[in-house]
Formats: structure tokens, C-alpha cells, sequence
């Protein structure tokens, strides 16, 4: 029998001095069964990190061909496509073929280094891609801060994450490894 996906309540605040960006999004989650909480919980900040209108989750890992997150325009094209793991080469090009922007939120350590290593020459073709890493010891420590059913408050300001949970603080900073050229 295939396992079912666990349901995660957030009721997530954020605060994004960076972009200007102040709002409350009441969540429901869908945890894969294959996923870790340390992913599901880097999926939420990473939908913190970029807030839109339209922002939405995706099928995520139940699908090849979608991100995690992802923001269409009103007719239907993608705006933004937001990855979080560490895709092949292949799915980097097809991502940025499809989409006006393109996030990957890499994590993992020594695993994310020498995946950044093996596609960092193939990606600096890509305009519209952004790589961000965060340290295995950032992405471990926010992992303590998931709950069932969670308020989270994510303050942002000049990068770097402040997120709590409750009495729980937790600050992570972004490695940028790539910036959207212009």
C-alpha cells in the first residue's frame, strides 16, 4: 500500500526588509513521503524567500516535470520556477528554457559543494538563474523548528534569515553561488 502524504498547517509571517515585502500566508503543505523534514522545511522558507502574488506550491516530488514552487503569469507562463536539491544539468537547461526566473536553493554540504562544482561552468550561460546554497549546518538547525501545525515568523534583511518558532530562533544565512545576470 503506498504511504499517504502528511499535512502540514503553517501559518507563516513574513517580514522581508530586503524587498519591502510584510505579510501573513496561512499554509497547508503537503509532506511527500519520500521527503526529509529538512527539506520541507527549507521548501517554506524558500517560499518566504520569494513571496509573489501568484506564488504557489507545485507537486513538487510526486512529479518530474514541475519545481517545488512556482508562480505563472495570468496567461498561464512561468514566471518563476523555485528548485530546491541539487538537479542535473539537464533539468537546470530545460528549468531555464521554460521559465523567466529560475531559483535553485541548494543544501547538503559536501554533497552541495561538489554538485555546484560539476554544473557551475554548464550554468553561467543561464542569465535567468539563481543558485543559493545553505550550509548543512543552517538547514540542520532549522529543521528543529518544524511542527505538525506551526506559526513561523521569517525575518529577511540583507539576506540573511532570522526564523522563529515560538520560543525557537533560528538564523541561517544565503550563499549566493549565482546572481541573475542583467
Amino acid at each position: 500500500m503506498a504511504q499517504k502524504a502528511t499535512i502540514y498547517k503553517v501559518e507563516l509571517s513574513i517580514s522581508d526588509m530586503d524587498r519591502h515585502y510584510y505579510g501573513t500566508h496561512n499554509l497547508t503543505v503537503a509532506k511527500h513521503p519520500s521527503e526529509t523534514d529538512e527539506r520541507l522545511i527549507l521548501r517554506i522558507l524558500a517560499f518566504a524567500l520569494n513571496v509573489r502574488e501568484r506564488l504557489e506550491f507545485s507537486k513538487g516530488l510526486a512529479t518530474d516535470d514541475e519545481p517545488d514552487i512556482w508562480q505563472k503569469s495570468l496567461s498561464g507562463e512561468l514566471e518563476l520556477w523555485v528548485a530546491l536539491g541539487l538537479p542535473s544539468e539537464k533539468i537546470i537547461r530545460q528549468s531555464c528554457a521554460r521559465a523567466n526566473e529560475v531559483v535553485i536553493y541548494s543544501y547538503g554540504g559536501r554533497a552541495a559543494e561538489l554538485w555546484w562544482d560539476k554544473v557551475k561552468n554548464s550554468s553561467t550561460r543561464f542569465d535567468n538563474l539563481r543558485v543559493v546554497n545553505f550550509s548543512y549546518k543552517d538547514s540542520n538547525e532549522v529543521e528543529s523548528l518544524l511542527n505538525r501545525s506551526m506559526k513561523l515568523q521569517v525575518n529577511i534583511q540583507d539576506g540573511d534569515l532570522m526564523i522563529s518558532a515560538g520560543d525557537l530562533v533560528v538564523y541561517m544565512t544565503q550563499i549566493n553561488w549565482k546572481e541573475v545576470s542583467n
